[in-house]
């Protein structure tokens, strides 16, 4: 009995009909009586019907290929059959993998607990809030002026209505600064003792508003020795470095703070003297921060302070000098140049403070001595410059508005 073709014919297979020629095999190219054209012909002149723009070669086509299956067509017999599949090499793009979608990764699961600032209630009505971005100063402006003038409020009121309160005022700060100071240089590995620095400090506050300068420098010394007393009791280990750290601060915070007292204690125009020495620092600052964010590109001091520029120093001295200039001679009755000298001097001081205290920080790696004051950093930050002006103007002042007796 013959095979059923399985194209779907009825008749018997060629080999079984003797009498009957086999059938062509189904070609799915052109037949090659059929022209080709100018593109398809070979250097020799005979045509090619494999030449571009058909250029890959055709697969061969079992001409009579067993069926494994009701219509079952050649190429879905798997390979090693009496077919044979289109080679991969003739086919390159069978061997690559299917393209599937691609499903989005889900976002990482959010820790629980209290959300980020800004975007607790965030959506397409209430976007997230944005934080103010700091100036080019490094610091956020809105910030530091309000801490400013928060900070020259606390200062000024007293100063003119309950010159006591000044005096707490001085002696809060002092016991601040201390802490601050302290606190950075254990970084470096001292640790100065705390309570004697705080009580020495006050002391000589008080001391020099009660008794003059010779009270200060004797505050100073009492300070210091009740500092080396106090560290005996923890040993001889370290003692040398916490002795140098805590006389560091006793003279830069306490000592330099008491001539904001010294000022103040004059009778007559204390509170004078002092709004003329705060004055000549402000406008130090601020003259300072002006020419060095517009036209600052010099540097001053890069090991020490990267944002100080020659252009802000010049901007610092002349504000100061044109100020003081007109202030005290408003004030005290002073010839301006002289007060211009009052303010060249007072804003040169403020400029090496704030120097000396880079220099500090960079030495122990800190950027600030504290986060007490948003926009400033710690107290230190701000009495940096204070501190070293107080006793250039208690000298100025006692020269240019002597004291009378």
């Amino acid at each position: 009995m013959s095979h059923l073709d399985p194209y779907g014919s009825a008749e018997p297979r060629g080999w079984d009909r003797p009498d009957a020629p086999a059938p062509a095999p189904a070609l799915p190219w052109p037949e090659p009586e059929i022209e080709p054209g100018p593109w398809h012909r070979r250097p020799g002149g005979a045509p090619d019907v494999y030449a571009e723009p058909h250029t890959r070669p055709r697969p061969q086509v079992d001409a009579h290929p067993e069926p494994t299956g009701t219509d079952r067509a050649p190429y879905d017999r798997p390979a090693g059959t009496n077919g044979h599949h289109p080679d991969a090499s003739e086919y390159p793009t069978t061997q690559l993998e299917p393209v599937r979608d691609v499903e989005p990764e889900p976002e990482p699961a959010r820790p629980p607990g209290r959300r980020q600032r800004g975007r607790r209630r965030a959506s397409v009505d209430r976007p997230p809030t944005q934080q103010p971005a700091p100036g080019r100063a490094g610091r956020n402006l809105p910030a530091a002026v309000a801490v400013g003038v928060s900070l020259g409020a606390l200062v000024v009121v007293p100063l003119f209505f309950f010159r006591l309160g000044f005096l707490l005022v001085v002696a809060g700060a002092v016991a601040v600064g201390s802490w601050e100071m302290a606190r950075a240089v254990r970084r470096s590995g001292a640790h100065p003792p705390l309570v004697p620095l705080i009580a020495g400090g006050v002391l000589t506050v008080g001391l020099a508003w009660f008794a003059g300068p010779d009270a200060l420098s004797l505050g100073l010394l009492v300070t210091v020795l009740g500092t080396m007393v106090w560290r005996l009791g923890d040993g001889p280990r370290g003692f040398q470095r916490d002795l140098t750290a805590a006389t560091l601060i006793a003279v830069y915070v306490p000592f330099l703070g008491g001539f904001a007292a010294l000022l103040a204690a004059v009778p007559e125009d204390g509170h004078l003297r002092v709004l003329a020495t705060l004055v000549a620092v402000v406008l130090s600052d601020t003259g300072g921060y002006a020419a060095g964010v517009s036209f600052g590109k010099h540097p001053m001091a890069p090991s020490v302070s990267p944002k100080k520029s020659w252009e802000g120093f010049a901007g610092s001295v002349t504000a100061a000098a044109l100020g003081s200039a007109l202030l005290l001679w408003l004030l005290f009755d002073v010839a301006p140049w002289w007060g211009a000298v009052f303010g060249l001097a007072v804003s040169g001081a403020a400029v090496l403070g704030d120097l000396a205290e880079s220099m500090i920080k960079r030495d122990l790696g800190v950027k600030d001595m504290s986060n007490l004051l948003p926009g400033h950093g710690g107290l230190m930050d701000r009495l940096d410059s204070i501190l070293f002006a107080l006793p250039t103007a208690y000298l100025l002042l006692a020269v240019f508005v002597p004291v009378l007796e």
